[in-house]
């Protein structure tokens, strides 16, 4: 509901926040242009690129104009303020360390306060948009809730959060059937629901009773449909699966299955593929190429032994493949068994350096490059462990729909490294079901800026 109307929202958003960035960088630079000069020079535009940049990066790696935030006044403002102090300090540090000392820090004062002002005058007319739309009637939509139970004190809810223009008026239900207070009110009984809809003009009614759990049901929808008042059924499918389903059609066919799957859509396949063949394709031409050699020769003079270390790793549907790093131990037999520990003594001088900045991964672009691997997923484990964790965690094995990632959600929020006890495995099996069933080529993006940012700053789980 309302789909079109968040989107159209969403956008809106992002082009006046941009709007009012650039705005203000021109409005500035024209006031002041006799204090610091002409806006062409490259440091300006350079300056320009930079501030556009970052705000689009680091508002979208933080998904600040997602429908969720955005649906909310106070939530948004609050990831808005967050994202402009990032964006602040990373021009801060653009302008230090690449010392931009040509740049007028008068102009670039003016144009931060300004843009601050500007942020926040925007969402002041978003807020007015969100009053327009729920204060007006005309754009309201009332609407009718037949039943009490679970199912409809979640719909209550969705409707309490998300719904811009819908007017939740109460509920109907036999009284029979009503055993505690409610935040709405219990208006009548269902046998009346069509009396009360026309009385207080509601446009829309819900039903979370079925046909086949009332009888009555068929006759409330035929009745509505006369009276011009939408009717809507909400299945509650807790009565046949216990866990939330996810819906799709073959034509008029409703198809019911666990969850959503964004990367089973093929479009959503040729997308994420791309990125990574050309992501894969640049750092195996431009960085492996002089890692390979340097790195090489210092892990091969402390340790003799190959260069590259193999191992068969599990990955997509299951299926096995050779998994490549460059070697950070000695030579051992404990390999394809025991799991890297903290203060592991197998662990060489340089191994523990590529360990702890992560350039031991860097091979396994290789096996992005011939389609064994993605740049972002679930990362791969031997397949003595795959079999081992399946028996811990019932849902690990879903985590084997998708290609093995080199870095993934479940890292960047933490989870990485030695697995020590079952729970760690388990919202590290988590994580990876929620990228599963969320994906988006930004989710990507979004994963490898962290990635990127958590390798400079240093993760503690990295040894």
């Amino acid at each position: 509901m309302n789909r079109q109307f968040k989107y159209y929202l969403q956008i809106s958003l992002i082009v006046f926040d941009f709007f009012i960035l650039n705005f203000v960088f021109l409005i500035t630079g024209f006031i002041f242009k006799e204090k610091i000069g002409l806006l062409t020079s490259n440091s300006y535009v350079e300056f320009w690129m930079v501030l556009n940049l970052c705000w689009l990066l680091i508002s979208f790696s933080t998904r600040t104009y997602s429908t969720n935030n955005i649906i909310n006044f106070e939530s948004f403002t609050k990831r808005t303020a967050q994202v402009f102090l990032i964006w602040v300090i990373f021009i801060l540090f653009y302008l230090f360390f690449l010392r931009k000392f040509e740049i007028s820090r008068f102009f670039i004062f003016i144009t931060l306060i300004d843009f601050a002002i500007g942020l926040l005058f925007n969402r002041f007319v978003y807020l007015g948009i969100l009053y327009h739309f729920k204060t007006k009637d005309f754009l309201l939509k009332k609407i009718l809730i037949v039943g009490y139970n679970e199912t409809a004190k979640k719909l209550e809810t969705y409707f309490e959060e998300e719904g811009i223009n819908s007017k939740l008026l109460g509920f109907t239900e036999d009284e029979q059937n009503v055993t505690e207070l409610s935040k709405h009110p219990i208006l009548s009984g269902i046998s009346n629901t069509i009396e009360i809809a026309k009385e207080l003009n509601v446009e829309e009614i819900f039903s979370t009773i079925t046909p086949e759990q009332n009888k009555y049901i068929y006759k409330l929808m035929n009745i509505a449909e006369k009276e011009c008042i939408r009717f809507k059924i909400v299945p509650d499918f807790s009565l046949f699966i216990n866990k939330p389903v996810y819906i799709d059609y073959i034509r008029d066919m409703p198809i019911l299955s666990l969850r959503s799957e964004p990367l089973d859509d093929v479009g959503n396949r040729i997308k994420k593929r791309a990125l990574d063949a050309i992501v894969s394709f640049l750092v195996v031409v431009f960085i492996l190429s002089w890692l390979i050699p340097i790195l090489g020769l210092l892990i091969y003079l402390e340790s003799k032994g190959p260069i590259i270390f193999s191992q068969m790793r599990t990955g997509k549907n299951n299926k096995s493949f050779r998994c490549y790093k460059f070697r950070s131990m000695r030579v051992n037999n404990e390999s394809d068994v025991k799991q890297a520990t903290k203060n592991d003594q197998r662990i060489t001088r340089v191994g523990k350096f590529i360990r702890k900045t992560s350039l031991d991964e860097f091979p396994q672009f290789l096996n992005v490059l011939r389609g064994e691997m993605s740049i972002v997923g679930p990362r791969p484990h031997m397949v003595r462990h795959t079999e081992d964790y399946s028996k811990i965690v019932d849902q690990f094995m879903i985590r084997q729909f998708l290609k093995p990632g080199i870095t993934g959600w479940a890292q960047v929020n933490g989870y990485r490294g030695e697995i020590s006890d079952p729970e760690q495995l388990k919202m590290r099996v988590h994580s990876d079901l929620w990228y599963l069933e969320n994906w988006t080529i930004w989710l990507d993006l979004r994963i490898i800026f962290l990635t990127v940012y958590k390798v400079f700053k240093g993760d503690k789980n990295a040894f």
